[in-house]
């Protein structure tokens, strides 16, 4: 799933390229990837791009009027295609095509069901999700406070609060996990048992993670982001291999319809959760 350095990365490359664009066409491949059935999205046809923006995971391209609203879900991503190229045959399908100033946003789906949204909007907030989003760590006013708020008094695992979009905008599985051995804590500890310097720890793991991160992936090719973000991680998904830490065995733990992955001689006290 695409999370905030690889979206912020993305969108950067989008502004520079679209900005000041004008949308000559719309082609909507899968009409369930559209979800304003109230506006149609080919009234975005002749508009201009006034710049792109991030929202949490959300991609914002703000229009003459309006605003078109883009999640990439677990699988969705972004191709460019020049004008008069041939989209790649072995890609990933496009569920919409947007045709600009010299060639072609594709928003492509590599899952078996639909994850890709697109909203066609007056303003970001009448996407239900942007309303809900919780502070960004990326965003220059997040705070140890803000951590405190969303975590302190929580009985729930810190790892699923961690990518509660409504806790933390722009944090999915693979961060929360890299967040968390970085911060040294257990992925099922609940919140309300942490300490002051366990909540310090998160906060700064969180904030530094995410900007170094972000730092990495710019100027990477658009279509080389996930690769980079894969080849980066520390523990997610390094299940059996060393942790780059200590030296340890990296373990997996199945939970709540999702995995972590983590350092137990980081992060549990050594002991390998079940």
């Amino acid at each position: 799933m695409p999370e905030s350095p690889e979206v912020q990365a993305l969108v950067e490359w989008l502004d520079g390229r679209l900005r000041g664009c004008r949308i000559h066409g719309i082609d909507l491949v899968e009409f369930r990837a559209y979800k304003t059935r109230a506006r149609p999205l080919t009234s975005a046809v002749g508009q201009t791009i006034a710049g792109v923006s991030r929202l949490g995971k959300f991609i914002d391209l703000r229009l003459d009027d309006g605003h078109l609203v883009i999640s990439l879900g677990r699988h969705g991503w972004v191709r460019w295609t020049d004008a008069g190229a041939t989209p790649p045959a072995d890609g990933a399908p496009a569920l919409a095509v947007l045709a600009v100033d010299g060639g072609a946003i594709e928003f492509t789906d590599a899952g078996s069901w639909v994850s890709l949204g697109l909203w066609l909007v007056n303003g970001p907030a009448d996407v239900p999700g942007i309303a809900k989003l919780g502070p960004d760590p990326l965003g220059p006013g997040f705070s140890r406070d803000a951590v405190d708020r969303a975590v302190a008094r929580r009985r729930k695992q810190l790892k699923a609060i961690l990518q509660e979009q409504e806790s933390f905008a722009g944090i999915g599985n693979a961060y929360s996990d890299e967040i968390l051995h970085r911060a040294r804590l257990s992925p099922v500890v609940h919140g309300d048992t942490l300490t002051g310097d366990d909540l310090e720890r998160l906060f700064e793991a969180m904030r530094d993670e995410l900007a170094e991160a972000t730092s990495a992936r710019r100027g990477i090719p658009i279509d080389a982001l996930k690769q980079a973000k894969a080849a980066a991680m520390a523990v997610h998904g390094r299940a059996g291999q060393r942790c780059p830490a200590c030296g340890g065995t990296v373990q997996e733990l199945a939970f709540g319809g999702t995995t972590a992955q983590y350092c137990p001689s980081c992060q549990t006290d050594g002991q390998v959760l079940a």
